[in-house]
């Protein structure tokens, strides 16, 4: 990715909506429809916006719109793929911020539930929470590199056991007093396929 040098920009703010847009644009493909890319657009704005609440409410009103139905219909029902916005922002994190010495991070966090229809969400052992709780396990992979740091990856953690394999699985993790990684089959394949961990200053 080309990047024009920052004196020719009149101010920081210039600058840094010239590199959102380039970061967008190169987005753009992942997403079918053109109403699509610019709920996108204003969606991202929102989440990078200082104000306080990040919900459907408060983006829309941050984005100039009289309702939240375009936010909530982004998030809910518009035809995008995760995965290839996922590996648009990996090819950008290598051009943009790869350095020799970074690193990649793995670490869990959990989400509590109330209800048994989201993906995931069953009884079990939660970091966050330091206790067993209905909720989700979402595993995230970070890089870090002289100060900067960003995610590039997730999974939501799924187990296929059920029953006493999992109060087994929950007492040993209570056991240890701390949130262990759970050894999700599912995870090696992503963090194998990062693109630059063979020919690049990442570890691999």
């Amino acid at each position: 990715m080309t990047v024009e040098a920052p004196s020719s920009f009149s101010s920081p703010e210039e600058l840094w909506t010239r590199l959102f847009d380039q970061l967008c644009e190169r987005m753009g493909p992942c997403f079918s429809r053109s109403e699509t890319r610019e709920g996108v657009k204003a969606y991202l704005r929102g989440l990078l916006s200082p104000i306080e609440r990040k919900n459907g409410w408060q983006l829309a009103e941050e984005a100039g719109l009289p309702t939240p139905y375009s936010m909530q219909y982004l998030l809910n029902r518009a035809v995008w793929e995760s995965d290839e916005v996922r590996d648009v922002l990996q090819t950008y994190v290598r051009e943009m911020i790869a350095r020799f010495g970074g690193m990649l991070v793995i670490d869990e966090t959990g989400f509590l539930k109330k209800g048994k229809k989201s993906v995931g969400v069953q009884r079990q052992y939660s970091g966050t929470a330091g206790r067993i709780e209905n909720c989700q396990i979402g595993v995230f992979l970070t890089y870090e590199s002289q100060g900067e740091h960003t995610l590039v990856d997730r999974e939501w953690y799924l187990r296929k056991a059920v029953g006493r394999k999992i109060q087994s699985d929950v007492e040993q993790r209570m056991s240890q007093k701390r949130s262990v990684l759970p050894p999700n089959q599912n995870w090696p394949p992503v963090c194998s396929g990062v693109p630059w961990m063979q020919d690049s200053p990442f570890p691999g």
